[in-house]
């Protein structure tokens, strides 16, 4: 038995997006620290690593594609970025700048100090906003006095059914629906609350107030946070000085020297005599004792189709929605107003083709020279698919339309650049996490095969982390025990 166990493994990892990165990083830590040799290999089909994270450099600006950031409330970002020795290259968002503008009816509001995504936790701003009109304020403060709906612990409801439940439509349409937007592109009357905000179901179940719950949770999260390690040097959000490929490039040179094989994309997953095997469309065959696979689920349900069709009908029945990021570089006199924050989001009801600005250069230090605007506008998602159809030129028209009615921008921009990412948004509708448990259930008899990415429990780039070192714990210790 122990000459079993200290055989060589070898271990696959189809997908070298973040998730596929941290697992195979993961592993590497626990075959070192077990002192057992391991054989690992991880194949992506495109001609780079890192799914989402493009970082590109050009004339003194760094571009984002994808991710410009992380939260660091979740823990698992800070931590690799610790492990991989790379935590002194984070930097915070500016601390001067630090609100973001709604807007209503082609002009821009702020968000309410203190409002936290669905609710104020303080009443002067919030009572002085002239973001909410007075009934819709009389409305959000009925929440206090609300009672909580009973909900058993696998009941579910929708963003857009709770916020509307607890806070009324004007709540849902001015600062719910495109701060949601922004982050999930997602529809919320179908969005699970119960996987993306539980935490706020479970204030409802202790207080019965949302706003009596944040209220009383201040004083103890501004503490937690002032106990946290380094804490001061952080803001919610952090990004690597040098860009988000920062990380990439990092967890990529922690891998064993010809690890990594790029250009190559995986068409079915078999199991054959305990060995996992793996076709790819180039017409070759890879074997392994133990298989991760960290791609889209909708893509994952299509690899093992043949292995198992209930586990990929349940994949399939995901959704994911398809999205774009356009950067434009000007100069600072091109713009006439320019708001004093990080951005603004646009509701859905404004009939807009933006959903998000993100002023990059503001937002964070070295991302534009001095004399330079660089920012970043989100596009397309759940809501606005016809959008996201639109070819570059139409799409390029339709946000400097934008751009030049909402914040008065002037000209040209100096640059541009346009990354689209079909179907990489995972939805997660309502009653997703019964869905999840179903997959998981399915995996159960199948142990040395595991699932990570964005399609289960979170889409930013902390949870994606936790995934792929989850599936690895659960592989090395099923190939181990």
């Amino acid at each position: 038995m122990a000459d079993s166990l200290n055989q060589c493994k070898r271990i696959l990892i189809i997908g070298g997006g973040v998730a596929g990165l941290a697992a195979a990083h993961r592993l590497t830590e626990l075959a070192a620290a077990a002192a057992r040799p391991l054989d690992l290999k991880l194949i992506e089909g495109l001609d780079r690593l890192g799914g989402s994270i493009v970082t590109r450099r050009k004339d003194g600006l760094l571009i984002e594609g994808g991710p410009d950031s992380f939260i660091t409330a979740k823990p698992w970002g800070l931590a690799l970025s610790r492990r991989l020795g790379i935590e002194q290259q984070l930097i915070p968002t500016n601390p001067a700048c630090r609100r973001t503008f709604v807007v209503r009816r082609g002009r821009m509001y702020p968000i309410p100090e203190g409002f936290l995504l669905l609710a104020p936790t303080r009443i002067m701003p919030f009572v002085t906003s002239r973001l909410f009109s007075w009934p819709g304020k009389f409305r959000m403060g009925m929440d206090l006095l609300l009672p909580a709906k009973p909900l058993g612990p696998d009941d579910d409801e929708s963003l857009g059914s709770f916020v509307r439940r607890r806070f009324g439509r004007e709540a849902l349409e001015r600062v719910a629906q495109p701060l949601v937007g922004g982050i999930y592109t997602a529809d919320p009357d179908k969005l699970s609350l119960r996987t993306t905000m539980p935490r706020f179901l479970e204030m409802e179940a202790q207080y019965g107030s949302l706003i009596r719950a944040m209220r009383k949770q201040m004083p103890a999260a501004r503490a937690a946070q002032a106990n946290v390690d380094s804490g001061a040097r952080y803001s919610m959000f952090v990004a690597f000085r040098d860009g988000m490929d920062t990380l990439v490039n990092a967890l990529a040179d922690r891998l064993p020297t010809d690890a990594v094989q790029l250009g190559r994309s995986a068409e079915t997953i078999d199991y054959v005599d305990t060995t996992w095997r793996v076709r790819f469309r180039d017409g070759r065959h890879e074997s392994a004792d133990g298989l991760i696979v960290a791609t889209p689920a909708h893509v994952t349900g299509g690899l093992v189709r043949d292995l198992d069709a209930t586990l990929a009908d349940d994949l399939a029945a995901i959704p994911y929605a398809s999205s774009a990021t356009l950067s434009l570089a000007v100069r600072r006199a091109q713009l006439g107003r320019l708001p004093d924050g990080f951005g603004f989001v646009v509701p859905f009801s404004e009939r807009r083709t933006i959903i998000a600005v993100t002023f990059s250069s503001i937002k964070f230090e070295d991302r534009a020279p001095a004399d330079r605007i660089l920012m970043r506008a989100f596009l397309g998602g759940a809501l606005q698919p016809d959008v996201y159809a639109l070819d570059d030129d139409s799409l390029y028209r339709a946000v400097m339309t934008d751009l030049r009615e909402l914040i008065g921008l002037q000209g040209e921009p100096e640059f541009t650049d346009l990354y689209r990412w079909p179907l990489s948004m995972p939805q997660y509708p309502v009653g997703h996490l019964l869905n999840v448990r179903r997959i998981e259930q399915r995996l159960a008899a199948r142990r040395t095969i595991a699932f990570a990415g964005n399609g289960f429990s979170g889409v930013g780039i902390p949870d994606c982390v936790h995934s792929g070192e989850q599936a690895a714990e659960k592989l090395f210790a099923a190939l181990h025990e």
